[in-house]
Parts: C-alpha cells; sequence; structure tokens
C-alpha cells in the first residue's frame, strides 16, 4: 500500500495491514512526554531507506527486536527499489509486509507509530525531526542534523518543545573503549591539550561507491529535491548526493561531524570560537562534476584553550591519525574499538604513564539499544539533541568558512554564524 495521504484512510488500514490494533494510549502517551509501559510494543518507522537506514538502523534495532520487544512497521523513501528492499527484511524478521510510503508526512500520520529512524539525505534531516517531533514521535536521526543553520534551530527547539527521546547517528560515542577514552581524560593525566587532528584519508571520495542506474519513474523527484531548486530528474544526483554540496557539506560534515562529536565528548567541550576550512578538488575531476571537495581541511578554535583540525584526501590513503596532544602524553583513537595513550612527545612527562597502554573499556549499551532503553524507561541518550547540536555548529562553521574562504566566528548567545 503506497503514496497513502487521507488520515481517515490510513487509520482504518492499519489494522488489516498490520495485524494488529491502533492503540491510542501509545500515541497519547508520547504526546505527553511520558514513558511507555513495560509490556508496549515500540512501533518504529524508517525514513530513508537506503544503505544507511537499511543495513545499519534497521539491523541494528532488530538486533533488540525480543528483548525490547519492538517492531518495524512501516517504511518511507522516494525510491521504489529501496522501499521494497527495506520490506524484504521487514517480511523476513515480523513474517508480514510493513507499509510503504514515499513522503514522510503520510508516514507520520500514522498514530500507531511511536519512534521513527532518519537516514535520508543530509538537507532533509532538519524538515523531517520537525515533522516527527511535532506528531510525538521519538526520533533516532543521523548526523550532521542539518545543512542549514536556521534549520537547525528551529528542528531542535521543535524537538525540546515535544519532550521526545532523540538519538543523533554519532555511536562512536557509544563504543566501550571512547567511554573509557573519556574517563581516562576526566582524570588528567594528558596534562593540558594543545591539539586534536584527525586524518581520515582513501583512495576515492565515499560517494563514487553509492552510485547506480535509477530510472525516473520509480522515484518522486520533488520528494527527494525538498526545498532544493526543482530541476531535470539526474541519476548521479539521486544516488551519489554525498558528492554534491546543495545536499551535503562533504566530508568534513559527512565523516568529520563523528570526530567533532568525538571531541566534545571526551574533552567535554561545547563549541569552537572560530573555525578556517580550505580544500578542493585536486584528484577526481570527472563528467560527474562533484563539487563536494575531495582534499579539505578544517581548523577550530576552541575556547578551552586548544586546537582541533580534521583534514580528508581522498587522492591518496595514507596517513590516518586520530590523536589528543597534551603536555603531559597523547591520547591514540585511531582505532576508536581498541585506542591507545602513552607519554610520546610530552614535554611534562608524568609518572602516571609508563609506555603505551590500551584504553580500558568501560561497559553500556549500544547506540541502538541505548536508545530504546530510554523510550521505554526514561532517561538521557548517549546521543542527546544538545550533543547533536554541538556537533552541527562546528561542521557548519566549516562549510560556511569554505564556501566563503573567510574565517568563520560562532555566537552561543544569538545562535547564528557570522
Amino acid at each position: 500500500m503506497e503514496n497513502l495521504s487521507r488520515r481517515n484512510f490510513i487509520k482504518n488500514s492499519v489494522t488489516a495491514t498490520l495485524g494488529v490494533s491502533v492503540i491510542p494510549d501509545s500515541f497519547t502517551i508520547l504526546k505527553e512526554g511520558r514513558n511507555l509501559g513495560a509490556n508496549d510494543r515500540i512501533r518504529i518507522g524508517i525514513i530513508g531507506c537506503g544503505d544507511r537506514g537499511v543495513n545499519a538502523l534497521m539491523e541494528g534495532v532488530n538486533n533488540y527486536a525480543r528483548e525490547m520487544n519492538i517492531e518495524i512497521v512501516a517504511v518511507c523513501d522516494p525510491w521504489r527499489i529501496a522501499r521494497e528492499q527495506a520490506n524484504t527484511k521487514v517480511k523476513k524478521w515480523f513474517g508480514r509486509d510493513a507499509m510503504k510510503f514515499v513522503s514522510y508526512n503520510d508516514l507520520l500520520e500514522l498514530d500507531n507509530i511511536d519512534a521513527v529512524m532518519i537516514a535520508s539525505p543530509d538537507h532533509l534531516h532538519t524538515a523531517q525531526m520537525e515533522a516527527a517531533a511535532l506528531a510525538g514521535k521519538h526520533i533516532y536521526v543521523e548526523k550532521p542534523l542539518a545543512t542549514e543553520m536556521d534549520n537547525l534551530v528551529r528542528a531542535v527547539n521543535a524537538v525540546k518543545k515535544a519532550g521526545v527521546v532523540v538519538q543523533v547517528g554519532t555511536q562512536i560515542r557509544s563504543l566501550p573503549g571512547i567511554v573509557g577514552c573519556r574517563e581516562l581524560f576526566k582524570k588528567g593525566i594528558f596534562g593540558k591539550l594543545s591539539r586534536i587532528e584527525e586524518c581520515r584519508n582513501d583512495q576515492q571520495p565515499y560517494w563514487y561507491r553509492y552510485l547506480k542506474d535509477v530510472r525516473p519513474e520509480d522515484v518522486d523527484w520533488k520528494e527527494f529535491l525538498h526545498d532544493r531548486p526543482v530541476r531535470p530528474f539526474c541519476a548521479d544526483t539521486y544516488t551519489g548526493w554525498y558528492g554534491y554540496t546543495e545536499f551535503s557539506h562533504g566530508p568534513i560534515s559527512a565523516l568529520g561531524s563523528h570526530f567533532i562529536d568525538l571531541v566534545h565528548f571526551i574533552t567535554g567541550a561545547k563549541f569552537p570560537e572560530s573555525c578556517v576550512c580550505l580544500g578542493g578538488t585536486f584528484t577526481w575531476k570527472d563528467e560527474y562534476q562533484f563539487t563536494a571537495p575531495d582534499c579539505i581541511q578544517a581548523t577550530w578554535n576552541y575556547p578551552e584553550g586548544f586546537l582541533v583540525s580534521s583534514s580528508n584526501n581522498f587522492g591518496n590513503s595514507s596517513g590516518n591519525v586520530r590523536n589528543f596532544y597534551g603536555d603531559k602524553g597523547m591520547l591514540d583513537a585511531g582505532n576508536w574499538n581498541a585506542p591507545i595513550y602513552s607519554e610520546s612527545g610530552a614535554i611534562r612527562p608524568d609518572v602516571v604513564i609508563k609506555g603505551e597502554n590500551p584504553v580500558k573499556p568501560a561497559d553500556q549499551p549500544d547506540h541502538f539499544l541505548d536508545w530504546l532503553q530510554c523510550i521505554r524507561y526514561g532517561g538521557i541518550p548517549h546521543a542527546p539533541i544538545d550533543a547533536g547540536y554541538q556537533h552541527t555548529v562546528a561542521v557548519l562553521m566549516a562549510a560556511k568558512s569554505f564556501e566563503t574562504g573567510r574565517k568563520i566566528i560562532y555566537d552561543p548567545d544569538q545562535q547564528v554564524i557570522i
């Protein structure tokens, strides 16, 4: 059943399609900001059925389907093939078809949906998050949260007003080793930080691997474009949107948001004071005319007194690092599943650190289980809306600097990028 748009028709069809009853109380609970009952099933809708939505988000929550009593009941995507692929997994896991939608607005009209998982292109995140909050749904949303600052502020305000549980898809902060890094940092053993850097390189921009043939008759092109200018359908734009800055701000935004969130999580820093970002397309110049840079570096100054640098080079894969440098020692989080720390390079070495040491992991629920537990039992998720706002501000500063060639300032009181 596709392209359902009339609310009454949806309501009357839910029981027959899902084999379940509509439970108005469940919706009321969400609207009033209270927790679900211990025996209530958490019914989830998927918005965005691409690789991330199907192979990461759907798989991730399905791992806890029985433990947390959850069910995926609806899927939404502008591309028919993506909807069908997502529904194939739903049928395998739950023994019945999901309701299939082209527009997220139609999915959000379902009264029996308790939560949504948003894995759409970056330029759609804020609109879909705001609409989901207004509909009283709990939200899991991929990063970065926004491509424009004004849309970010409006969506975050809507979430806070609604009182729904939001988990942002910066799942690295849920890894036991990274939580261990945070606990280690709190002890002050690294001394005074001066610089934190990431170089995340590859032999080809990641957007090339998403390119595929898509027939225009299978896609609701206007639904994908959303508020972007209307133009003729282009399969390269639709499938390779990561490579066009109109829909995604490139690697500092898509990859660097994980790193910036990591910096905030481990150090407790909030917002950078300023940012400078330079780069360009130096290697991959071809018929696709991608506008996202294949080599780029952003540098932020933080009021806590350290410099943060994030760079990507897609013309050579060597030189990958993810380091925190202090005057007493350094933290190497290059492998965020097994970070290490040492006295390497210390100018004031301390007896606390001797040689190279593995970071002691800290046990905690993974990112998906944490979100589900917060929906059912209450609490603040590992990556709450404020954390998503913070990392998004930083990457939007970099995007604006890259676009203008100027140093960018953030005013936290006015919530504006200058």
